[in-house]
């Protein structure tokens, strides 16, 4: 039987939909030995940042070709020491099952838009490495910062204060989820239709097709929680997603191996490589990888309530990351080195 009929909405935890609200502190966070840990991961950061794009700019390898890695591993790590400083749990000592979903499912949400990509043609990867092992690899290392640097960057703001005093008025909305969905449905759909003026309507879509789902299964949602008069979660996303755009355009300017927009309009203004109308969608889609993250951790508790079920649904998971990284080098990649 689905797990969805055994667990009636009711039963869930509180905010069991929320994907960045503090979790309480972890097993041992508040130890001097855990916490000279942590502010060991948060120094190391600017130390590798520093040596690493020195000897990019110097044309040394790995740096020069791997650069991305170089930003964002030792960021991810920074991330999560300065969040056990703030008595967070971390993701690496305290629930390392729960960070290592994360990363796998963040190759999965990313490849979603590369799917997209492949028709669309958004943008392009120059100069990537020649050998397939090592450039999969690559990508597997690449495309799995995305949703813990979006989630722990939401995290560190909440749990730094930022935006405490954001509310909202609550306004009730009988039947949203069927409006919602039916514009996350055209958001995503009308890209495919009309990909030269209707392509930043993917940077929408997810949110209004998954939240309803999200709020099926957990009876709390990202919109949901917005009519309510909740703020907070909203304004630390969107502010993690314009901050995370900049780190994301400002490593992959000078780095020998970099993805390039050919954008079919406004593909002027260019700050680094993305044009400056760009930056705007960043935002957007930080709420849309939480939304994401949502729905593949209530599928996780709702569905996927066995270990059979979730060995299939991660055996299906790296079948398609195979497929799409073959996918992304016949179609996206426009050179190799």
């Amino acid at each position: 039987m689905c797990a969805c009929s055994e667990k009636p909405r009711g039963s869930n935890p509180p905010g069991a939909g929320r994907v960045i609200g503090t979790g309480g502190p972890g097993p041992g966070s508040g130890s001097g030995g855990r916490l000279a840990l942590a502010r060991l991961q948060a120094a190391q950061a600017p130390l590798l940042w520093a040596a690493a794009l020195s000897l990019a700019l110097a044309g040394r390898e790995p740096f020069a070709s791997w650069l991305y890695h170089f930003a964002w591993w030792p960021l991810l790590i920074c991330l999560d020491g300065l969040l056990t400083l703030k008595g967070e749990p971390s993701l690496i000592w305290d629930r390392p099952r729960e960070g290592l979903r994360l990363l796998g499912w963040s190759v999965t949400v990313w490849l979603v838009f590369e799917a997209f990509n492949l028709y669309l043609l958004n943008w392009r990867y120059a100069d990537l490495e020649p050998r397939l092992t090592v450039r999969w690899c690559g990508y597997l290392l690449a495309f799995a910062t995305v949703l813990p640097g979006i989630v722990l960057t939401a995290r560190l703001l909440l749990a730094r204060g930022w935006w405490s005093g954001a509310k909202g008025s609550p306004r009730r909305l009988r039947a949203w989820q069927p409006l919602s969905l039916m514009l996350g449905a055209a958001c995503v759909v009308l890209p495919l239709l009309s990909p030269t003026y209707a392509f930043p309507l993917l940077w929408l879509g997810f949110i209004f097709l998954l939240d309803p789902l999200v709020d099926l299964l957990t009876g709390d949602s990202l919109l949901g929680r917005w009519l309510a008069g909740e703020r907070r979660e909203v304004y630390a996303l969107l502010t993690a997603g314009l901050l995370l755009g900049f780190w994301w355009e400002f490593w992959n300017y000078p780095s020998l191996s970099r993805w390039i927009y050919t954008l079919p309009v406004l593909n002027f203004g260019k700050i680094f490589e993305m044009p400056v109308l760009g930056y705007l969608g960043f935002a957007p889609f930080a709420l849309e990888c939480a939304v994401m993250y949502s729905f593949l951790t209530a599928l996780d508790r709702q569905v996927l309530d066995t270990p059979g079920r979730r060995t299939l649904a991660w055996m299906v998971q790296v079948l398609f990351w195979a497929v799409m990284f073959a996918a992304i080098d016949r179609v996206t990649v426009a050179s190799f080195r």
